[in-house]
């Protein structure tokens, strides 16, 4: 092992000064050089980036995962720089549990046909959760990461350089003016008591030492200064790179945003699956004897295709299982208007109509319809449609 014990002795001097004046400069005793007031403005919007991002970043982890022995374990394989082993979500597992009830209490029971279906939906749900999870990680948790343990370091380190270099700066500017003083006082005062020409030569000597000492200060001060100089325009250059830190946490925080609305809207489209679901179990059997008795005339509307209010449709036995649904009755029909589709929909069966998301269709309603459905025409095809699936249009 190399000790440089001269190193070590000027390394602790230099420290030992530096905090000699920082002390001073705390009590009032020292004069303290101030930062341009840019770079004053500059370090401020950088403390304040760095504060509110650490202050985001850590309820966003509390937002996605509430667990906190779950944030431990990450942080941890995170500093380990190991691939976290991948976590069911709890919607996955509450459907796997209710799977594996209803194959004991028997899948052909209602009670275990139900549990079949919330828990495949609820499997659903816990999938997206964790692909919305996994989202959120890479677009947004990720990169305010890289900045507080990247970026910021390196900020960090050079804003510690230039407190250094300023207060050697300050140190020097006191040692010269001391210096000068010193000077000062020999030049105004001699000592010329004695006549003899050894304290001549003695008061000689002694003033070339102190304009020696003053231009050594100097010269120290010049260099103090560039390096002060030069280390403030690094930091300055650094810190307005915090410009670009914002366009790039701006962006993140949209792409979070996208990946939210996206989850919900999965949410609620398996939600409102699963509640016709449950409603269409529920009914099936009355619903068999009801459309026996009275037939649906939303039904005959949509088997029949387009035609005008009033009109007749003769029944045809030699007619596609589709137009058996026909009806001879007359259906009053409201005023039209335009809908946006918002999601994407598969027909459960011929007397709906299947949607793409972002396409404009027509839709009218019919006396006696369900409010939550709507006749939907596209084109020569024509079907119900669920209004929770549309944006109206004026």
């Amino acid at each position: 092992m190399d000790f440089n014990v001269k190193k070590l002795a000027s390394d602790a001097g230099v420290f030992f000064t530096r905090a000699v004046q920082f002390t001073e400069e705390k009590l009032g005793q020292a004069e303290k050089t101030e930062l341009d007031p840019h770079l004053e403005n500059l370090i401020a919007r950088a403390d304040c980036t760095k504060n509110w991002t650490e202050k985001i970043l850590r309820q966003t982890e509390v937002l996605l995962q509430p667990n906190p022995s779950a944030r431990i374990e990450e942080f941890i394989y995170d500093k380990l720089e190991k691939k976290l082993p991948s976590r069911t979500t709890n919607g996955e597992l509450l459907g796997q549990y209710m799977l594996e009830a209803a194959s004991d209490f028997g899948a052909e029971t209602p009670y275990g046909s139900t549990l079949i279906t919330v828990g495949e939906y609820q499997k659903r749900l816990g999938t997206a959760e964790r692909e919305f999870l996994q989202t959120s990680a890479t677009m947004f948790l990720t990169p305010l990461r890289n900045f507080l343990e990247g970026d910021w370091r390196t900020i960090s380190k050079e804003r510690r350089l230039l407190e250094n270099r300023r207060l050697d700066l300050d140190i020097c500017k006191a040692r010269l003016k001391k210096a000068k003083q010193s000077e000062a006082k020999a030049a105004a005062a001699p000592d010329f008591q004695e006549t003899r020409p050894r304290n001549y030569v003695l008061s000689a000597s002694a003033s070339a030492l102190l304009s020696e000492e003053v231009d050594k200060a100097e010269h120290e001060l010049r260099v103090a200064q560039t390096e002060f100089d030069r280390q403030a325009e690094v930091t300055r250059l650094l810190l307005e790179g915090i410009s670009s830190t914002h366009l790039n946490h701006q962006r993140c925080l949209q792409d979070f945003a996208e990946a939210q609305a996206t989850f919900y809207a999965q949410c609620h489209h398996y939600m409102h699956e699963l509640q016709r679901e449950l409603g269409r179990s529920a009914n099936a059997v009355s619903a068999q004897h009801q459309s026996a008795a009275c037939p649906d005339p939303v039904s005959a509307t949509f088997a029949s295709g387009p035609h005008s209010p009033g009109t007749a449709v003769p029944a045809a036995s030699g007619d596609k299982p589709r137009t058996l649904a026909m009806e001879q009755t007359q259906v009053p029909i409201t005023g039209t208007r335009k809908a946006k589709v918002l999601y994407d929909y598969d027909a459960h069966d011929s007397s709906e109509l299947s949607l793409l998301a972002d396409e404009l269709i027509t839709v009218y309603t019919v006396p006696g319809m369900d409010p939550d459905w709507l006749v939907g025409e596209r084109g020569n095809e024509k079907g119900k449609v669920p209004v929770t699936y549309l944006e109206l249009l004026s």
